[in-house]
């Protein structure tokens, strides 16, 4: 009878193989080097080795960015987020500075400044830090980061993706200087949407502090710019829910609703924030919880 010998493959440590694909980098064996990075970041991971997965990983995203190959590099950049996750590597405050995972900051910065692909990568990293972190939606600093990124980056700027991971962040004030500078490019008529949906959107989360931050800065910043701020019945009708949710005044919150309703039927998508947000501070069941809100974030999200 015989027995079957399984043989167990040795992998070295991770340096070797950096260094090892380092040279092909160098040697300009781009496509090569990125088939190599991907079978061997395999290997580790297939052996559980995940901290050397996500080494060679990220030493492979940011070389092969280095040589603008942005198609590789986003590839692996995608690999390292969707790695940390198979990992389950828990996040918290302090990841992004964790000398441990220092190269998820280093491949988020790498890919900020070179890869057309750097959405994906960051809402993979977004994905991870949800599930594996404390904050429901994800990071907030990854959402900053992935806001900042669609609003200077993208070709045509879609507002209310932009919209959607600022107010997930903690930045209103840098939120306020995209508005602003929005309002100077954007069609007549939509710089008070942008304003007004920016508002709905922190509030229907129940932030009511930031909500409240991101208007005084924009204000601030249009005076400072010698601009004007958008003056329209949707504006004000913002500026008297605002000081309308400070308090529990559920009556004063429907008849605002009902005496603006000619300007907040100017979007569809803010009768859903309304609702939401109605709930949230009120507790006002919505009719179908399972419709709506959710549908709009998804779509505001880009998943």
């Amino acid at each position: 009878m015989f027995r079957e010998r399984v043989r167990r493959v040795i992998l070295p440590p991770a340096q070797e193989n950096i260094d090892k694909l380092e040279k092909v980098i160098k040697e300009g064996n781009y496509y090569g080097a990125q088939q190599m990075y991907k079978s061997t970041s395999a290997r580790y991971v297939s052996a559980e080795r995940y901290s050397d997965a996500l080494n060679v990983l990220q030493s492979g995203a940011c070389l092969q960015l280095d040589k603008a190959q942005i198609t590789c590099g986003s590839e692996l950049s995608l690999l390292f987020a969707e790695t940390l996750a198979k990992a389950k590597v828990s996040y918290d405050e302090d990841t992004l500075d964790d000398d441990d995972l220092q190269k998820l900051s280093e491949a988020i910065a790498a890919a900020k400044t070179r890869v057309e692909g750097c959405s994906s990568f960051l809402k993979a990293a977004i994905k991870w830090s949800a599930e594996f972190g404390a904050h429901r939606y994800g990071s907030p600093e990854l959402h900053d980061m992935l806001a900042d990124y669609m609003y200077s980056e993208s070709p045509e700027v879609d507002i209310g993706k932009v919209s959607f991971h600022f107010v997930r962040g903690r930045n209103p004030k840098k939120f306020a200087s995209a508005l602003v500078n929005f309002m100077g490019k954007c069609y007549p008529g939509e710089d008070d949407l942008a304003i007004v949906r920016a508002i709905l959107m922190y509030l229907s989360l129940g932030n009511l502090r930031d909500a409240n931050k991101l208007m005084d800065e924009v204000k601030m910043e249009v005076e400072l710019k010698n601009l004007n701020f958008p003056s329209s019945e949707l504006t004000e009708f913002v500026n008297y829910l605002l000081l309308t949710l400070q308090r529990d005044a559920l009556p004063l919150f429907n008849m605002l609703r009902q005496t603006y309703k000619s300007s907040i039927d100017r979007e569809s998508t803010f009768n859903e924030l309304l609702d939401e947000i109605a709930e949230k501070f009120y507790g006002v069941r919505r009719r179908n919880p399972l419709e709506g809100i959710g549908d709009f974030f998804k779509m505001m999200g880009g998943e």
